[in-house]
């Protein structure tokens, strides 16, 4: 119940924001809305460090999935330094290792990777997220999405670990 309440609060703040949006930038109008009203209901998302293309098509996304579909796509986690990744490899490592690549490994590093919430955002994504080179990458989460423009869609992999299980 308190994530419908959320959404709807968003929506409606969005629709609010519309017009100093429109005053600031009359054709980007929707974007800006929808990436105002989505910092206040996602406030510790952070899209700093993803790539130029991954921002755009990220932006892009959500914008429509925001507008057209009614749903909310918001970031978990996008760039990661090097530091932070092997840090998070290392705990999952005593582990089972099927979560965390190494940084040399991580499109997280690159920053060409997202994960995305709420599920209903990373169900639309999946659906429509080919259309921005937005790829569900491993079965295992569904939560995890890579920018890879220009490329046929990727076969999804079990989990992170597969390829160095493969060719070991």
């Amino acid at each position: 119940m308190k994530e419908l309440v959320f959404a709807v609060v968003t929506r409606v703040l969005a629709l609010l924001l519309l017009i100093p949006a429109w005053l600031r930038s009359p054709g980007d109008a929707r974007r800006l809305a929808c990436g105002w009203a989505l910092s206040l209901r996602f406030p510790t998302e952070n899209l700093a460090g993803l790539t130029g293309g991954t921002l755009a098509a990220f932006t892009a996304a959500r914008t429509e999935a925001f507008w057209r579909h009614r749903t909310l796509l918001g970031l978990t986690s996008g760039h990661r330094d090097a530091a932070e990744q092997h840090r998070l490899f290392l705990a999952e490592a005593g582990r089972d290792g099927k979560r965390v690549l190494p940084p040399k490994d991580s499109a997280h590093v690159r920053g060409t990777a997202l994960d995305v919430r709420p599920r209903e955002g990373a169900q639309w994504l999946e659906d429509h997220g080919a259309r921005f080179a937005l790829y569900r990458i491993y079965d295992n989460e569904w939560w995890h999405f890579e920018y890879r423009p220009g490329a046929a869609p990727p076969a999804r992999l079990p989990h992170p670990g597969w390829q160095a299980e493969v060719t070991r």
